[in-house]
């Protein structure tokens, strides 16, 4: 765990907070979530017995080409995944298959069932102008992969897994699994986000040698900025909301919080120093730490696996705020999406900058954010010194 307060508060301009009953967690949600967190081996076997009774109903469905869009948070890969399920392929988790995220055949059957009630659109807990429905996509695949590797987020231990990993049991499930969401969902291209996958993707290729990668990154001042905003938040909406830090421990969401967890690539000394950076208030220095670390790291694999970099489409933000509708159509291209245009049409004039907060850093902080972030953003085109710290 560590200190949610630091020297943060006065870094970030916000024009807007969530709500407190943003972070609260009802008591069905928390109690389910709960059972299905101590028990993970009871509904790997509930799962695969679902897989049994839905022998018939996916016993034609292939998985082809699965989407895989991972990055580090805050880089923009929640636009980049609600702009994909949007294609009538597509095949996503969503907000309403939580908590049973193991056995989407039965669950969605029963909410199907169900008295149906009126779906009101809300903020997302981020309060980043992004508004949720049930059907709203969203990354819960996490939850499985915990179930299987007790370590991944552990940061004592490396968290990476590479394309020498062999785990049968986890794989059958895992494609069993899609094949499930494929049919529950009606799509036939399984698309995932989930930012933990940054370091996976090499095994993912191993076991879907089709598959393909959508890698964004972001310029490391305004990145920063976000992952720190985003944080002071939800340390904020923790404190007051004891249930909620259970909540992102049991779908694993240690970006930010009171149980922030920074991913060990395999450096336990570097990912000991960002931890104890964070702990001692230094907040910027460890973030500028971690995203050189992460970025260091993706920029190694890309670079030695070329099967990899083959498959993956490297979005930067920046790029894509910029040029929306460029950016949207190479997104479907390297994906395979058919007949994207109207997608593209209806969600690229929705794209821009971010106007619900803006970087408070002084000089002194954004040279020692671009000293330390230096080599790894050059390595994906950022200019050492760009505009805002040059001088006339």
């Amino acid at each position: 765990m560590t200190n949610p307060t630091g020297t943060t508060s006065d870094k970030i301009t916000t024009q807007k907070s969530p709500k407190p009953e943003a972070f609260h967690v009802s008591g069905w949600d928390h109690w389910l979530s709960g059972l299905i967190a101590r028990h993970p081996a009871k509904w790997i076997r509930l799962g695969n017995f679902e897989t049994k009774m839905a022998a018939d109903a996916i016993a034609d469905i292939e998985i082809e080409k699965p989407i895989f869009v991972a990055g580090l948070a805050r880089s923009g890969s929640t636009i980049l995944l609600e702009t994909l399920a949007q294609h009538p392929d597509a095949a996503t988790h969503q907000y309403r298959d939580y908590p049973p995220v193991f056995t989407p055949w039965f669950w969605n059957r029963f909410v199907d069932l169900a008295p149906g009630k009126k779906n009101v659109a809300v903020e997302r807990t981020h309060a980043d102008g992004i508004n949720i429905t049930p059907e709203s996509p969203e990354a819960f695949e996490e939850m499985i992969w915990m179930a299987f590797f007790r370590h991944l987020h552990d940061v004592g231990d490396n968290n990476t897994l590479d394309e020498h990993i062999s785990n049968p049991a986890f794989e059958a499930f895992y494609r069993d699994h899609i094949r499930k969401l494929i049919h529950v969902r009606g799509g036939t291209r399984y698309v995932s986000k989930a930012n933990y996958l940054v370091t996976r993707m090499e095994y993912l290729l191993s076991l879907f040698p089709d598959a393909r990668f959508v890698l964004p990154v972001r310029d490391p001042v305004w990145h920063i900025a976000s992952l720190i905003k985003q944080h002071t938040l939800f340390c904020a909406g923790e404190q007051n909301n004891p249930r909620a830090v259970a909540h992102m421990q049991r779908v694993g969401h240690f970006e930010f919080g009171l149980d922030r967890r920074p991913i060990n690539t395999g450096d336990l000394h570097a990912t000991l120093d960002i931890m104890n950076l964070w702990k001692n208030g230094k907040e910027i220095e460890g973030w500028a730490h971690y995203w050189s670390n992460l970025h260091h790291y993706l920029a190694d694999r890309l670079t030695v696996n070329k099967g990899l970099e083959k498959a993956t489409l490297v979005m930067r933000y920046e790029d894509l705020v910029a040029d929306p509708a460029g950016k949207l159509r190479a997104l479907f291209d390297h994906t395979g999406l058919a007949d994207a245009q109207p997608i593209i049409d209806r969600v690229a004039p929705t794209i821009h900058a971010p106007s619900y907060y803006r970087p408070n850093f002084t000089d002194d902080e954004i040279d020692q954010i671009r000293d330390i972030t230096m080599i790894a953003a050059k390595r994906f085109g950022y200019d050492v010194r760009p505009a805002e710290t040059q001088q006339a």
